[in-house]
């Protein structure tokens, strides 16, 4: 009866995680649903996909190689041949835009890598048991901080020169501070309650209360500051390009677009419209979808994630907690025979 009993419990514990996974999955697609149900919030998702879309086209496709040039066609209009014209060099501004497409998305994506490792490093130095620790954490945020990002890359584009490391690790620090700043109270929340206090006297170790209790509860809020901060390393490439430091010359992004035509703007105002236009489009988008995502990510604003997270949490209750009528019932202990 000892084992069948503590397979009992192995069964209802493994139950109970896959319902916690059902619950998750059940919460993002509620998310997903509120976003869309929403005209912002479809806007930026339709923006964002064709994004990604155009950015994985680019790596097969391009209506015209990057590096073929037309003397004959320099500054063109747009044309049947040319979509959106073409530059100084004669090149195809819709194909450069098409790959800087994938190269804006590559410094997004690592941006917010690195500000996550960041944010998630210092998030868990501050909510630290150790005293010393925390406090000396929060006082280097606070410091840090008000650092600017152009003066960090402006530091890290001496040693490196100009590069795509430049901008992804200027505005991964930059933005890593601040989702550290912004998700602390949340975290701080979660660390002081009861059952992150019930898990570490059951000795569970600081790291496994850290990603199992802290960081969920304080995933809405960091998921929010991350699509806020990717808007803002879009804008952070375009300017950090501008001056220099940015993505090196010969590599295709729309900063790059925007740095190469922007003193022909009074000549071919059209070549600095359409990285311009793009680069607008993208920001409001994702600024849009952080947005979405903060209301549709709140249990007390979106009822519709609130119902999801009582309907799928009733499932994982009844398996995680036995029934009375299912606990095995201990047998009284029989007597010994006698013999005669």
């Amino acid at each position: 009866m000892a084992k069948g009993g503590g397979y009992d419990r192995r069964l209802r514990l493994s139950q109970g995680r896959r319902g916690a996974r059902r619950l998750r999955k059940g919460a993002a697609m509620t998310v997903l649903k509120s976003i869309w149900a929403h005209a912002q919030g479809r806007y930026a998702l339709i923006v964002l996909s064709a994004w990604v879309l155009i950015a994985f086209v680019s790596l097969l496709w391009t209506p015209h190689s990057l590096w073929a040039t037309d003397g004959y066609h320099v500054w063109a209009a747009p044309s049947a041949d040319h979509w959106l014209g073409t530059d100084g060099t004669g090149a195809d501004v819709f194909s450069w835009l098409m790959a800087g497409s994938r190269t804006n998305l590559l410094i997004v994506v690592l941006t917010i890598g690195v500000s996550a490792v960041i944010g998630l490093l210092l998030i868990a130095a501050m909510v630290s048991s150790a005293a010393m620790l925390s406090g000396v954490t929060v006082v280097a945020v606070d410091a840090l901080i008000s650092i600017p990002t152009v003066l960090i890359a402006l530091i890290l584009a001496v040693p490196m020169d100009a590069s795509i490391a430049v901008i992804v690790i200027a505005c991964g620090l930059g933005y890593g501070l601040n989702l550290a700043r912004v998700a602390r109270p949340q975290a701080l929340l979660a660390a002081r309650s009861d059952y992150a206090e019930a898990a570490r006297a059951a000795g569970v170790s600081p790291l496994r209360v850290l990603v199992s209790h802290i960081v969920p509860n304080a995933l809405p809020t960091m998921s929010v500051q991350l699509s806020l901060s990717a808007g803002t390393a879009v804008l952070a490439e375009s300017g950090l390009t501008y001056l220099g430091i940015g993505v090196p010359s010969g590599v295709p992004s729309w900063g790059h677009s925007l740095a190469t035509s922007v003193k022909f703007i009074n000549v071919y105002p059209l070549t600095v419209l359409w990285p311009g236009l793009i680069v607008t489009c993208v920001v409001v988008a994702l600024n849009l979808f952080g947005d979405a995502l903060r209301e549709a990510a709140d249990p007390v604003a979106n009822p519709l994630l609130r119902q999801a997270q009582v309907r799928q949490a009733q499932p994982m209750e009844a398996a995680v907690v036995q029934p009375q009528s299912e606990q095995v019932v201990s047998q009284p202990p029989q007597p010994k025979q006698v013999r005669p």
